[in-house]
């Protein structure tokens, strides 16, 4: 224990005290220059200078020290707080000796002294305030910048109460339900955030998942606007808790995902149906196929009709594909309209379509439907003052007699209706045993192609490419032709998938390759005016590897210029298989050959993939242009493409003008190049070589 002789030893003086006190201490009269009659020791840290340096009669007044703009403001803030007998406080900044300005803290008040003459005094406390100060600043710009964000960003930000209150949203969020400001938001939703909810089922499993894991992820869900129009949302949002566990509200962000739903919607769509009839496609109608055979019961039948039209290729040769085009959509709507609830129609490519019948109690039902199918389909329709009549012809094949997959099931359907074909057309067969599981009908056919080959039945014919400023043929494609040794001609749209499917369609690829070569080289011996000509490439002879090699050394055989030969390649065909399409098409711009997209804007390519593609031109779907003159929808896709083309240097020619009209739109809008039943149909090479002489 200390005594009181112990204490005595540690007293200190009032003066110690206050010198020893952070920051500096003073007495000062409240004059013109604010002069000091006592400074503690503290000033030599705070400022730099020594306290007799400060004091009434030294050269430095502490005043002078205050950075010219606090001065005013500081002595007012005093003085008034002097005059209102309060104590003041102030900030300001304060120019140490080493020249740096630094921020005080200053707290002080006035008292009275007996001595005669002492006028007002002030005594108070300066302290270093930087460290503070630099804090507030760091805070206030964090603060601009979480406000900057909050009020700027384009996501919805907001705060919610347990019980599903909005009390805080930023001006996005309002915007993004129709409201002109956050209150307005919060407010006009009648504060219950599950009331905009479409789907109650959906925000049911969002406090499920908020309650379980203290957070969602891009959760989506519907959600209606002011208007009462519906938005796809995704949120991401996080419980918040205090230290005890206790939740306190919600917060999260929202994104206005309509527009992506929609793509995908689009996406979607297009993957699974029919650009031209709007029927489901293959893929999709086999995945349905599928289920259909997993779902069916033991006493269940699943059917499948395979359907051909018979006269498909007369309606487009006389009357043009835009007719030809118009024909599959009646089709697809007869078709349609014969079905049962539940049942499917695709549409398989071409002229051919595939009907699903599942549910059924017998095989008799499979029978009365092919019957209304036949007679549904060679209903006469009219056009141009013409009655026009078509047939087709059905394959069949049931489950569980004929197979039990999908793909085995499809197979035997269309052996079937090439059956129906062989026995006279317009009727339909159901697939037998003796058809055989290696569908003999094609073997027979892929004999015939391959005979054709060796039997030089296969011809070219030209279509013409005319410019449109000119009206000049700049360029033709060559068609392949199959006229058989029995005075058959065989569609290409009959005979191309055979063969791809057995595997013939690369040398005949390459004969095609080879017969257009030599004869514009002909051509150009003859003195015509040289053009290119295009000629089409097929999926399978893109993605193999010798493709180029194959183009460079007929290039050579046939003595002719790289220039005047373009591939034209689908668009769907560059997209199997992405980077390889790009690499070939490198290769063969360096060799010098030309190359175009075919049929654009069914194949669903990016433009970051369009960038990418080494071509020259860009040929738009006649798909696009049949109703150019009648939808406004087209036309405007139609004009997009051009710009597009033209933006990134590619010459566009449109497929499949039939009419004067369409001619002068496209002229209108810009397109360079048509091909078409205006510009000529495709025709031998003599009569293509009279039509480049007469031009010469």
């Amino acid at each position: 224990m200390m005594n009181d002789t112990d204490r005595s030893t540690f007293t200190c003086s009032p003066e110690a005290l206050i010198d020893n006190l952070p920051g500096l201490v003073y007495c000062a009269r409240v004059d013109e220059y604010w002069t000091m009659e006592h400074v503690s020791a503290g000033s030599l840290d705070l400022t730099g200078y020594q306290p007799q340096e400060l004091l009434h009669n030294s050269v430095t007044h502490f005043e002078e020290l205050i950075h010219p703009d606090d001065r005013t403001s500081v002595r007012h803030q005093v003085m008034e707080a002097l005059a209102q007998g309060r104590r003041f406080h102030v900030e300001y900044r304060v120019r140490h000796r080493n020249g740096q300005y630094r921020w005080v803290s200053e707290r002080g008040a006035a008292f009275h002294t007996d001595h005669p003459g002492a006028g007002l005094l002030v005594a108070g406390h300066i302290q270093d305030a930087t460290t503070k100060k630099e804090a507030e600043a760091v805070y206030r710009e964090a603060e601009r910048r979480y406000r900057s964000i909050f009020e700027n960003t384009i996501e919805g930000i907001y705060q919610s109460t347990p019980d599903g209150r909005f009390v805080t949203a930023n001006p996005a969020m309002a915007r993004m339900f129709g409201y002109d400001s956050p209150e307005h938001f919060t407010a006009g939703i009648g504060g219950i955030d599950h009331e905009f909810y479409v789907e109650r089922t959906r925000r049911a499993d969002f406090l499920r998942l908020i309650e379980k894991d203290g957070q969602v992820r891009d959760f989506e869900s519907q959600a209606y606007r002011r208007d009462r129009s519906i938005i796809w949302i995704s949120e991401n949002a996080r419980a918040v808790k205090d230290a005890n566990g206790t939740l306190l509200f919600y917060e999260g962000t929202v994104e206005d995902i309509t527009e992506r739903k929609l793509q995908e919607t689009v996406a979607h769509y297009q993957a699974t149906h029919d650009a031209l009839t709007g029927l489901l496609n293959r893929t999709a109608l086999t995945s349905r196929l599928m289920d259909a055979l997993e779902r069916r019961q033991p006493h269940e039948y699943v059917a499948v009709l395979y359907v051909d039209l018979d006269q498909f290729k007369y309606v487009n040769d006389s009357l043009g594909h835009h007719m030809g085009d118009q024909y599959l959509r009646i089709v697809a709507s007869r078709l349609s309209a014969c079905l049962r609830e539940g049942d499917s129609v695709a549409r398989q490519g071409g002229d051919e379509f595939i009907v699903l019948l599942q549910g059924l109690g017998s095989s008799g039902e499979v029978e009365q439907l092919a019957h209304s199918i036949l007679n549904s389909v060679s209903q006469p329709w009219r056009i141009n003052d013409v009655d026009i009549q078509a047939t087709c012809s059905i394959g069949i094949s049931i489950a569980p007699s004929d197979a039990l997959d999908a793909d085995t099931m499809l197979r035997h359907a269309d052996a079937a209706m090439f059956r129906a074909k062989a026995l006279g057309r317009n009727n339909y067969r159901h697939f037998t045993a003796n058809l055989g599981n290696k569908a003999f009908d094609r073997l027979e056919w892929s004999a015939r192609l391959r005979n054709a080959l060796t039997r030089g039945e296969f011809m070219l014919h030209y279509q013409p490419k005319i410019e449109v400023l000119t009206g000049r043929i700049v360029g033709a494609e060559a068609l392949l032709r199959w006229h058989t040794a029995d005075g058959e001609n065989i569609s290409p749209a009959d005979f191309i998938p055979l063969a791809e499917e057995v595997g013939l369609i690369v040398p005949i690829g390459e004969w095609v390759l080879r017969e257009a070569c030599r004869m514009n080289r002909s051509w150009q011996n003859a003195g015509y005016r040289p053009i290119p000509v295009a000629v089409n490439i097929s999926a399978i002879q893109l993605e193999r590897a010798d493709l180029v090699e194959k183009v460079i050394g007929i290039l050579e055989d046939t003595s002719l210029t790289p220039h005047y030969l373009e591939l034209e390649i689908t668009e769907s065909a560059l997209m199997s298989d992405v980077d390889q399409s790009i690499s070939t098409l490198e290769r063969l711009r360096r060799v010098g050959v030309r190359s175009a997209i075919d049929d654009f804007g069914t194949g669903y390519s990016s433009l970051a993939h369009l960038k990418r593609f080494a071509v020259d031109t860009l040929k738009i779907d006649r798909s696009f242009i049949c109703n150019i003159t009648r939808d406004r929808g087209n036309i405007s896709i139609v004009q997009a493409i051009i710009s597009l083309a033209h933006t990134l240097g590619l010459t566009v020619v449109a497929e499949g003008v039939e009419t004067p009209e369409e001619y002068r739109l496209l002229s209108a809008r810009g397109c360079d190049q048509i091909q078409g039943f205006y510009s000529g149909r495709p025709m031998p090479s003599e009569a293509l070589a009279e039509k480049l002489r007469a031009q010469r």
